[in-house]
C-alpha cells in the first residue's frame, strides 16, 4: 500500500510518498529532500501529534478568553478529549503567557498554557 504526504517541516513541502506492507510496516520513503521528511512521516504513519491551540474562558477581567496552547505536541487521537476538557476550563485573571491553564490534559500528560498577558 502505498500513501503520500506533504511534509511540513520547512517551506519546500516535499511531497513524500511512503509504501508500507499489510502490517503497516514502513518498507520505502521516497521524495522527502531531507531526514526532516522522513521522520515526519515516520511519526504521521506510527504516532502522530499535534499542538493544539484554542481559547478559554477568563473571569474578572476586560477580556472574555485567554488564548492558549498545549506546552508539547499531543497525540491525534486525543485532539477531541483534550478539546472538551477545554470548553470547560474557566479561569480567574491575571493570566501571564506561560502559566499553566491545565495539567495533564485529557491524561496525556501535557499541559495547557495560556499564550497571552491578561489582566482585570
Amino acid at each position: 500500500m502505498k500513501k503520500n504526504f506533504t511534509c511540513i517541516n520547512c517551506p519546500l513541502g516535499c511531497q513524500v510518498e511512503v509504501t508500507l506492507d499489510e502490517n503497516r510496516e514502513i518498507l520505502d520513503i521516497s521524495g522527502n529532500s531531507c531526514k526532516l521528511g522522513e521522520k515526519y512521516v515516520r511519526n504521521e504513519i506510527k504516532n502522530p501529534r499535534r499542538m493544539l491551540t484554542s481559547t478559554v474562558k477568563l473571569l474578572g477581567s476586560k477580556y472574555y478568553s485567554v488564548p492558549v496552547k498545549t506546552k508539547e505536541a499531543i497525540p491525534k487521537d486525543k485532539i477531541f478529549a483534550c478539546m472538551k476538557e477545554i470548553n470547560e476550563v474557566e479561569i480567574k485573571a491575571p493570566v501571564n503567557v506561560g502559566d499553566i491553564v491545565k495539567r495533564d490534559i485529557a491524561s496525556t500528560g501535557i499541559d495547557l498554557v495560556a499564550t497571552a498577558n491578561r489582566t482585570n
